[in-house]
């Protein structure tokens, strides 16, 4: 398998129901997952991106939550309609979506 240009890791956690935090798997986690791989197919992007499902990348209050390696780019509150804008615009056009860029303190 060659290496790839970018890692996409896409949080499937899950939480029991009502709890206070949330989770990305109740907020589309595994949609997102499909997009992506939908998204490979249909840009005949095989070997460049590899995207894997993920356990949780911790602002689950802000999920969910998509991680881009070797980039270190978090995204939060990510949707399947935002997935188009982060595969064409960041993963293959190399410029971040600022838009749903996690903030700063998550970070901290």
């Amino acid at each position: 398998m060659p290496r790839p240009e970018k890692h996409v890791f896409v949080c499937l956690n899950e939480r029991p129901p009502g709890h206070p935090k949330g989770c990305c798997s109740a907020r589309g986690g595994p949609l997102l997952l499909d997009e992506f791989n939908r998204l490979i197919q249909e840009r005949q992007a095989f070997g460049r991106i590899l995207v894997t499902r993920s356990g949780c990348l911790k602002p689950c209050e802000l999920g969910a939550n998509v991680l881009v390696y070797p980039d270190g780019i978090m995204y939060v509150g990510v949707t399947v309609a935002d997935v188009a804008e982060i595969f064409d615009q960041h993963l293959l056009g190399g410029r971040p979506v600022e838009r749903l860029q996690a903030p700063p303190e998550v970070w901290g």
